[in-house]
This record gives structure tokens, sequence and C-alpha cells, in this order.
């Protein structure tokens, strides 16, 4: 990797952007403009090596990874650090702020100026909400830094998904603008602009005797490309995340707005721009749904263009398409680029079906990442059929071959209408994937298990070649060395900073469990941790923590499968028995929760609300708060997880056995020395085998009792009546908290369906929890486990991750 860049260049580079861009020297700079100064500095660092890649490109298979998140948190600390440039920034920054005091220019007049200002000036990328992003966001610097040649595409939201405001304990959505300062590392590519056609309706007519399409009274949205540099660490290497923004052909329509209808005149490119306005729009309603399948569709086409045009340019004939190009689809949401790609090589090639089939059944591979109904997204017949006439067309054709060949294989009529593509007047994503692509692979060991067993088993059944599993990945440089340096340093004293680039080399680190200075080392580093995220809290939300109470935390997407409620009824039992007995031994906690509800979601911002009334209740009370605490981490965001992580102590993984498919939360909390806390569902199984049982906390049901229990007949109400501690608690939240919060649906749901099953797990999720506690008054056991945590979580990293994907699905040789 070329290092060469010196604190001297790094300061004139950064003076000439101020001076270029700004029109601004060092005396008179805002923190915005020295913040963008130094981002363009690395941003050209990073164009000038994607070029020399561009003019050095092979005839090398290329990766296109479609993704409808990229959660990628803030780039100027990644990017610095992964081009080795971190101290010399900080060097560089520090010596012209010294210029500055030389100058004579007032203090009031230097804050905001320093490496760390800089950090904080940088809004969170707001391209996603849960782990899907940021796996994707893990993987595409994995990919990067293992010299792939490799595309990242999503929609460049202007809001994201939204900023969190808590308004008496109550989840408001607002807008969050964070292209306002974070399009300095976006490079808009408009002549590489693409246009994406809904509605109108299909004309067909005869050219030479062949039959052909044309797209009549469409409603056009122009694509435009805004690439995002990513770059791999200690290697020149560079790749992009290309972002579809969207616009109107006609900004204004003159002729209204000549006529008085100024409104009117707007409307249509108003229309344009609100397809890539925020991510996951409410769709419980039709034109939230229309909304949601227009941005997939905006998406996957102009990328599928994107990708077909630079073929051509490179390779001119289409008929190699498969043997030059991997579409990897992140879950079912781009799912359209199947049908498109059709669309392309039918009606723009001129191929016909069998050979534009052929090579898009070669081309395309599919992950899934959750059993839950929503990632395997069903559309009504009507709004495709409406909104994509020609895509339509396509997919019944594709559903009709498909029906044809399974009744000619002797198929059943009900087996038929479990696999078909379109049926009842549904469209099915999942199916459509699980026929077309030619892999599948689930996300943890457990997960791929159920999708053969269950989701796709008659998929299985007649092509079990496809399908395969890949363990998620994170990105342990960010997640441990760039975000925990005092226990990136440690480790490195111990083993060696080998680990960076070989993940594995992280076991190591169990020669060393016996190591009294290393884990007294290791304790003191949490300490200081917890009390930065101490200090964070305080300064945001008014909040005393204790940083020796035990840091127990919950982070993710809020759903109800998930189960914070969950620990909602832990936390309240504790309570119960805190006021019982006040002068029981008992180890202080304070539980952190940190999630975003959808905006539609009832239920789930329902239990954001008891999440505070809870808090309410227990910290303004004084005999209780002595022993336990309560907060909720409002807008959580990557950058906010960066000061968590490394502070936790406890890290919950409490979703119902067999519904996650492997979570990537539970690997970053490991990589920083917690211990889990969890069920046996998704990686969680893979984890426990690899720490070892003495070094995580399991309880609960497994999958296959779940199963079984709710085959016989599950009764919440019957363990309700026979649990007294249960029953308080329920009744507790049925009474309310004073707040003239009624949170009845709460307890009613619990006790009808339990659909997740949080009070047949209760008791055992409360006995493992004293038990955790029980541990922790142990330093050197709990240490001991902290350690061992830290070395097997080699084995989650995305780097092991992305690896596997390229020799076993993409067929792709790793450059390092």
């Amino acid at each position: 990797m070329n290092t060469n860049i010196s604190v001297g260049d790094i300061k004139k580079l950064f003076l000439g952007k101020l001076k270029h861009h700004f029109g601004r020297d060092l005396k008179d700079c805002t923190r915005t403009q020295a913040f963008r100064s130094i981002c363009l500095v690395l941003r050209d660092i990073m164009a000038q090596r994607l070029s020399e890649k561009t003019e050095l490109k092979g005839e090398e298979r290329e990766l296109h990874y479609l993704s409808i998140e990229f959660l990628l948190g803030r780039s100027l600390s990644k990017n610095a650090f992964n081009l080795g440039l971190t101290e010399k920034i900080k060097q560089a920054v520090s010596e012209l702020l010294a210029s500055r005091k030389e100058l004579g220019i007032p203090e009031d007049k230097l804050s905001g100026l320093s490496f760390e200002d800089f950090l904080e000036t940088e809004p969170d990328a707001g391209l996603g909400n849960g782990g899907l992003g940021r796996l994707a966001a893990c993987y595409l610097d994995s990919m990067t830094t293992l010299g792939l040649p490799a595309t990242g595409y999503s929609i460049c939201y202007e809001y994201g998904i939204f900023k969190q405001a808590i308004i008496d304990g109550a989840q408001f959505e607002m807008p969050d603008p964070w292209l306002e300062v974070g399009d300095v590392w976006l490079i808009p590519r408009i002549e590489e602009t693409v246009t994406v056609r809904f509605g109108g309706h299909i004309e067909e007519y005869t050219d030479a005797g062949v039959t052909k399409y044309r797209h009549a009274d469409s409603t056009d949205v122009l694509a435009i490309p805004k690439d995002m540099l990513i770059s791999g660490y200690r290697t020149n290497h560079v790749n992009k995340l290309r972002l579809w923004a969207a616009q109107s052909p006609t900004e204004i329509d003159m002729t209204l707005f000549a006529g008085g209808k100024h409104i009117k005149a707007m409307e249509q490119n108003a229309m344009a721009q609100v397809i890539t306005k925020v991510l996951y729009p409410d769709d419980n309603h039709f034109e939230g749904k229309l909304l949601r399948l227009r941005q997939q569709y905006f998406f996957v086409s102009a990328t599928v263009q994107s990708i077909v045009r630079e073929h051509k340019q490179k390779h001119g004939d289409l008929r190699n398409f498969h043997m030059r190009h991997v579409i990897h689809i992140n879950d079912t949401h781009p799912t359209l680029v199947i049908p498109e790609l059709m669309r392309i090589l039918l009606d723009e090639e001129g191929m016909e079906w069998d050979e534009a089939w052929t090579i898009v059944r070669r081309s395309v591979a599919y992950t899934n990442h959750t059993v839950m109904s929503e990632a395997l997204e069903c559309w009504p017949q009507n709004i495709v059929e409406m909104l994509l006439p020609r895509v339509w067309r396509i997919l019944c054709e594709i559903n009709d071959r498909y029906i044809t060949a399974l009744r000619e294989e002797g198929l059943g009529e009900y087996t038929i209408s479990q696999m078909a593509i379109i049926w009842n007047g549904e469209v099915r994503m999942a199916n459509l994937c699980a026929y077309a692509c030619f892999a599948v692979n689930g996300v943890s060991a457990l997960h791929s298990g159920i999708l053969i067993r269950d989701i796709f088993a008659l998929q299985y059944n007649r092509e079990k070649f496809k399908f395969l599993n890949v363990t998620n990945g994170v990105d342990h440089r960010r997640w441990l060395a760039q975000i925990n340096p005092e226990l990136h340093a440690l480790i490195s004293d111990a083993i060696g900073d080998g680990y960076l680039t070989r993940p594995n080399e992280l076991r190591k680190l169990a020669s060393h469990v016996k190591d009294a200075r290393l884990l007294e080392d290791l304790a003191a580093i949490k300490r200081r941790n917890k009390e930065r995220l101490a200090h964070y809290v305080y300064r945001e939300q008014g909040i005393v923590v204790d940083p020796d109470s035990i840091f127990d935390t919950q982070v993710k997407r809020l759903h109800e499968y998930k189960r914070q409620l969950l620990n909602v009824l832990r936390i309240l039992r504790l309570y119960d028995e805190i006021r019982e007995n006040p002068n029981a031994n008992m180890t202080p906690r304070t539980f952190f929760f940190g999630a975003k509800a959808a905006g539609g979601y009832y239920m789930a911002k329902l239990i954001i609300r008891l999440i505070h009334s809870v808090a309410e209740l227990i910290n303004n009370d004084p005999m209780a708060s002595r022993f336990m605490k309560v907060v909720f981490l409002q807008n959580y965001r990557v950058s906010v997880a960066e000061l968590l992580i490394p502070a936790s102590e406890i890290s919950e993984q409490i979703s119902i056995a067999g519904k996650e498919a492997s979570g990537t939360g539970n690997m970053k909390f490991m990589l920083n020395g917690a211990l889990t806390v969890g069920t046996l569902d998704g990686a969680n199984v893979e984890i426990s085998e690899f720490v070892g049982n003495e070094h995580i906390f399991i309880f609960g049901l497994t999958a296959q009792e779940a199963d079984r229990l709710r085959r016989e007949g599950y009764s919440s109400s019957a363990i309700y009546s026979v649990h007294e501690p249960l029953r308080r608690v329920l009744d507790r939240i049925s009474a309310g908290f004073g707040d003239e919060v009624d949170y009845g649906d709460i307890v009613r749901s619990l006790l009808i369906s339990d659909t997740y099953m949080l009070l047949a797990d209760f008791e055992s999720y409360c006995r493992i929890q004293k038990t955790a506690g029980e541990k922790y008054l142990s330093p050197r056991a709990w240490n001991t486990s902290s350690l061992a945590n830290i070395s097997a979580a080699g084995a989650f990293a995305a780097d092991r991750s992305v690896a596997q994907y390229a020799d076993h699905i993409w067929n792709l040789q790793v450059g390092r």
C-alpha cells in the first residue's frame, strides 16, 4: 500500500481545498468548511486509486452487490483508518491549529477544528436501519480489502430512515437531512444517468417477422448515479457504492407555470423525487405499497441498465454477460433485477427467451436474511401490473413456464401452489429468487437449516445443489480496532496486529487466559470505555449512570420477535424483588436500550413507550435506583453504537429461537469482550460452539422445542395463572404507571397469543440473568470469559464470510 503521503502533503492539500472550494483560508474558515476540505483530500486520494484500478482492470468477473440498505455510519474515521492516514491527519490538523494560534486568532475562532471535532461534524449516512444495512457496509469494506472487483448499489435516500425524537416517552419520526453535510463523499456521475419507466401500457408490433414491445405513455424518471468511494485496508484497492437519486426529466412545466398553475407545474418533479426521499415508507396502505415497489424497481432498473451499458462498452456482446458478472441480491428487495435483466435481453438485445433466461439464471444469486414474512415480500398483482406493465408480462411468462415444468415433473396442485411465483393475485418475490437464482444461501447454520426444511423445502428437494450456508460476519477492523483503540493496542502487544488482515489470529489470545496482568488491563480498558459512555449519556440525555454497575445492553431494530419486551418483563421482576428485599446482595445494573420502530408499527412503538414508563418508575425510585437504572438511547445509530459496544458487558441476544437469521450485533459485542445472554437462535448457536458454554449464558427453548410446543398447543395464559411473580409484573403493566398510557394491548397480546413465546422463556431468562450477575462478582472469571469471547470472534469476521462467498458462490479470486 502506498503511504508516501506526508503530514506536509496533507496540510498543503487541505489548505488548497479550503481556498479553491470555499474561497477561505485558515484564519476565517468554518468548522463545516474545514471538515469538508479534509474529506475532499481523502476523496481525491481514493478517486486516484480507483482510476488506476480501472485502467489496469482485465477480464476478471465483476461482483454487483444490491442492497436496499447500506448502513455506513460516518466515513471520515473509516477512510482515514483504512488509508493508514489517521495519525498523519491528526498531526496535520494539530499543526494547523497551532499556526492559527501563532497568527493571533482569538480562542473562540479556534473551536471546532480538531480532528475529533471533524468526526463529530459528520452525520451518520442515513442509508439503513439495522443489521441488513450494516452487514452490507461491512461486506463492502471486506470486498475492497480482499481485492475483489465489486460495486455496491442502493438508493441515495435524502432523509434515510428517520431521526428518532422521544417526546414524553413516545417515538416521533423526524427528517434526517444527512446529505446537507454527508454529500461531501458523493461524486455525481451525471453523464451516466439512465431513464426508468413506470406505468403506461405495452404495445406489441412486428419487425421483420419478430414480435417486439414498446412501452407507451410511461411516466419517466431519471436515475442519477452518485458514487461513494470505499477504501480497502492496507491496500490500494478502491471500490464504489453507487447510490441512485431520482429526478424528473422535466423539472418544471413552463406551460402550466405560465398559466398560473405554479404548484402543478412542479408536480411531476416532486413525484419523481419522492422515490428517493425516505427509506422504507409505511406500506400499510395502497400508496405506501406503490411507493415501495416504485423504489425497488427504480433501484434495480437503474442498476441493471448501468451494468449492461458498461458491459457493452467493454465487451460488446451480452451473450457472455454471465461470465463477466455476478449480481448478488441482499434479501428480496432487489428481486426485480431478475425480470428487468430479462426485459433488457429480450426487448433491447433481441434475444430469444431460452437464451436470455439461461444468462439470467447464471448471473443472479440470492441471500435470504430472515424467515420473517416482511422480508419474504409479496406484492398484489394489480399494483405490479399497473406500475410495471412489461415486467408484469415477463413475470407471468416466467411463472407459466415454471408451473408447466413442475406439472411435467408430476408435482401436485397443492405443491405447485406453494412454489408458484404468481398465485391467487399475489407475486411472491422469495419464490422467484429460489427458482431463478443460481445460488440461495442462509446466513447461519440454524437459519440455513430452517430454509431447506421449511421456507424453501419444496425448492430444495428439486434443486439441492443451489442451497448453501454462509454465516454472517462483521468488519472487525471497524468494530474493534477503530472504535476501541485501547483494546486494539492491548491485543497487538500480546499477539501482534496481524489479526487486522488475518482475523483468525485472534485465537492466539487463548494462550493468555491465565495472564493476570493482561486480564487486569482488559478490565481497566472496559472501565474507561464505560466512563466515556456515561459521560455521553449525561451530556446528551442528562442521565447519571454508574460505571461500577453492569452495563447490560440490548440494541437492535424494535420488533416483537427480537423480544425487547421480555427484557422489560425481567427488569420489572427485578424491581419487585428489590422492593421486597432492599437489603439483598445484588449486583447493580444499568440497562441500555437502543432501537427505532417503523413509523406504522403500533406495537413496537408502544413497547418503546413502555420502556420509558418503566425507566421513569425505576430511575425515580430512591430504593430501586441504587441497584438499577434504565436508559433508552435516543436516535440509536452507528456512531452511538461505536460508543456503546466497547462499554457493554452483557449483550442481550434474546430473540425466540428460530426467528433471527444470524444477528450481527452479537458478533460486534463479543469482539469487544461482552458476554452474550441469548437463546440458541441464529449465530448464537455457532458462537456458543466457538466460545464454549462456560463463556456464554444460554437460556430458553430451542427452535425445535418451540416448534413442538406450538404444535402441541401453547397456552401463555396457563403460565400466567400459575407463575405468581410473572403475574404481578403483567398486572403492573395492565394497571399502568401513572402517566396515563394504556398498555392493555401489550398484556392482551401476551395472554391471548404470545406469538414469540415470551412467557414460555421468562423463568429461564430470569435464572440465567441471576447466573450472569453472580459471575460478575468474580472479576477474574468474568475477564477470562471476556477474553475468551474476543479470542473466538475472528471466526465471525466479514473477511471470512466474503472469502466464502467469493469461493463458493461468486467464483472470484481473493486478491489479497
